[in-house]
């Protein structure tokens, strides 16, 4: 295909054969390549800029660049870690990785797969990394391109393993043996009221717990445990970490947000649980009568808006921090975020005049607390709960207030006489 971007953005014309399809799908990937590599220079070049204009502006060493990887998260609509990680690897691919991001330029390497590199090279010195990055990626005596483009992702990073324990297995080993200090665990919400929960362990540890669980599920079916065996390991998993397996009885404290009709159960308004999300209403008060529960909810006034609490000290007393913490779903304010809160930031500065309410208050994770006191960072409450952040180049991002938990309308009488409708065809069947 010879189409440029603009025509082959235009998307395919209609009559279009497959395999002129085929090559539309291919221009369109070799496109994204190339603008993931655009991408990647211009990161580097706003870092270079700010760091130029920090240091002119006296800023500490220490803190040159602050807010960088902030800025280009917003621009890409993703999460501030993803875009640190993002600015370290355009870094890594323009100075240390050429081929790499040559292949990039040429629409033939993808940025995943460029991560998967520099991830497995990182542990090695500026020549390895770059002889690897030759060896894989250069292209050939007739310039023609590298075998690494044709290579499926697990192929790919074992074959940058390989090349790194063969020319450092010493800093190869040495890099496992720390990993170990980043082992945790995690959770992240699943469809349907269900939730994945994951730990980072050594292969070792991962391994044995992966085997018991195996072993409680094979014995558990050898007696004729009817359930399957992934339910067995679940189950299994859950009754050992709780200590319901030895007849303890979990305490859980569990903080959900219902209207008050929901709770009683003469409504149904979706519950929020924090760490996890909207759930039904009915499945909040019945999966929950096993474990004691503390159940909180918060509050609204009669027109649906969440009650405001106000504080006249800087720092917000606990349970204005417990509130904001629960209106903002625990998740950080900012476009893009998932991070979990961490700090209980003022909107507009306390020290330009910012008050301690519910109102100038908002959840943050730690790194965008820190991008926001970053120079020429601005943020404005809005009057309907919207925060407004300004970043040093005058580029604004409104981040939505939050959901307000209003109270659930009266039915219609249409409503009233399908609901009665549907009760007797039930009740007949």
């Amino acid at each position: 295909m010879n189409e440029t971007p603009d025509q082959l953005l235009t998307g395919p014309p209609p009559g279009a054969s497959e395999a002129e399809l085929i090559d539309w799908i291919t221009g369109l990937e070799n496109l994204k390549c190339r603008a993931e590599a655009i991408q990647a220079e211009a990161a580097v070049r706003l870092d270079e800029a700010t760091r130029t204009r920090h240091a002119e502006a006296g800023v500490p060493t220490r803190k040159l660049g602050d807010g960088v990887a902030s800025q280009i998260a917003l621009a890409r609509r993703t999460s501030p870690a993803k875009g640190a990680k993002l600015l370290g690897l355009a870094k890594i691919l323009i100075t240390e990785m050429p081929h790499t991001f040559a292949l990039m330029k040429a629409g033939l390497f993808s940025q995943w797969q460029a991560t998967i590199l520099a991830r497995e090279t990182a542990c090695l010195s500026l020549q390895d990394r770059r002889v690897i990055d030759h060896e894989l990626c250069a292209p050939g005596f007739d310039g023609e391109a590298p075998n690494v483009v044709t290579m499926g992702l697990r192929q790919l990073e074992n074959a940058a393993k390989k090349l790194a324990i063969s020319l450092d297995q010493e800093s190869v080993v040495a890099r496992a043996a720390s990993a170990e200090r980043d082992r945790r665990v995690g959770l992240r919400p699943a469809p349907d009221t269900m939730t994945w929960l994951g730990a980072l362990l050594p292969v070792k540890d991962g391994v044995a717990v992966f085997a018991a669980l195996d072993q409680a599920a094979k014995t558990a079916q050898a007696a004729g445990d009817q359930r399957t065996r992934g339910q067995v390991m679940a189950d299994t998993l859950v009754d050992r970490v709780t200590g319901r397996e030895a007849g303890v009885k979990p305490k859980i404290e569990v903080k959900i947000v219902m209207t008050a009709d929901s709770l009683t159960n003469n409504a149904n308004q979706p519950a929020m649980v924090e760490g996890y999300g909207p759930v039904p209403a009915s499945w909040a008060r019945e999966a929950l009568t096993d474990a004691e529960a503390f159940v909180r909810r918060l509050l609204t006034d009669p027109a649906g808006q969440l009650i405001a609490m106000e504080s006249r000290s800087r720092k917000a007393p606990d349970g204005l921090a417990e509130f904001i913490n629960t209106r903002d779903e625990g998740t950080c304010r900012t476009n893009g975020c998932d991070a979990p809160i961490r700090n209980i930031d003022h909107i507009e500065r306390h020290a330009d005049g910012g008050k301690t309410t519910a109102e100038n208050l908002q959840g943050l994770c730690e790194r965008c607390n820190q991008a926001k006191e970053s120079l020429g960072w601005q943020a404005r409450p809005g009057p309907d709960g919207s925060i407004t952040t300004i970043t040093p180049t005058g580029h604004t991002y409104t981040s939505p207030p939050p959901e307000a938990w209003y109270a659930a309308p009266p039915l219609s009488p249409a409503e009233i006489r399908l609901r009665n409708v549907l009760a007797a065809h039930r009740a007949a069947a």
